[in-house]
């Protein structure tokens, strides 16, 4: 088990129960962190638990069944985590979406119904949840994991980057809460966006063995940058975009 920033840390990790969730679980309790995933999805969520804590013998790994479009819910949830263990010390927030169309014109506002509930309300709810209990830690972390289409949009994408973009100044506005916070010291906690072009996994590869998946962020390597954020100063990750792809 780890001996770094992250151990002994309590991390709760949104939208646990997808392949890059899984990568997620897995790194977090290899650096020794008490892990609480939460899905919407029970069996899937089940499975990504008991991979973290067969890889890792002794790590706790539980795993939560939570409605994130639930204000309440998920305010509960923060919580129970802080009850049960003591402390939260980051949210990851990796709960994603797409939707997209062969052009601009051809944009179905049906999707900005279902993006704007996955991409942006659940970044409400997490982050006014946890805002309180991870400004009490002495490394409190919120990360949202985004898409740099958010920063330069496509025709075809208008619903998914402005969702994305949206969910990005929520988090950045977060971050100006912490800035404040911490006053002539700094912040002790902090709120980033994590940016991929987009994410590969094996499964990925093995069903599309040709493809180049040029500029993908294999959820291996997100894992590992996630992980790595405990070990900046919260100063030096407060409010910015770190790019894991090249920026547009």
């Amino acid at each position: 088990m780890g001996n770094g920033a992250l151990n002994g840390a309590v991390i709760a990790v949104a939208g646990a129960g997808g392949p890059a969730g899984r990568a997620v679980l897995l790194r977090l309790a290899e650096a020794g962190a008490t892990v609480v995933g939460a899905d919407a999805h029970p069996e899937r969520l089940a499975e990504a638990v008991d991979a973290a804590r067969y890889a890792h013998g002794g790590a706790t790994v539980v795993g939560d069944t939570v409605d994130l479009l639930d204000p309440q819910a998920t305010r509960d949830w923060a919580e129970h985590i802080e009850k049960d263990f003591g402390r939260v010390d980051g949210l990851v927030h990796l709960v994603g979406g797409w939707r997209g169309s062969a052009s601009f014109t051809d944009t179905d506002l049906a999707d900005w119904d279902l993006l704007e509930k996955l991409l942006i309300r659940t970044v409400q709810h997490t982050s006014l949840a946890f805002y309180d209990g991870l400004e009490r830690s002495d490394r409190g972390r919120y990360l949202l994991i985004s898409a740099a289409g958010a920063s330069k949009p496509t025709a075809g994408n208008a619903a998914y980057s402005a969702s994305k973009a949206a969910a990005e100044a929520w988090t950045l506005a977060m971050a100006d809460g912490y800035r404040k916070a911490g006053g002539e010291d700094g912040p002790t906690s902090a709120a980033a966006v994590m940016v991929v072009k987009a994410l590969v996994h094996d499964a990925m590869r093995a069903e599309r063995p040709n493809a180049k998946f040029a500029g993908f962020t294999d959820v291996k390597d997100l894992a590992e940058a996630i992980a790595g954020v405990w070990d900046k100063p919260a100063t030096e990750v407060n409010g910015n975009r770190l790019w894991l792809t090249e920026k547009p």
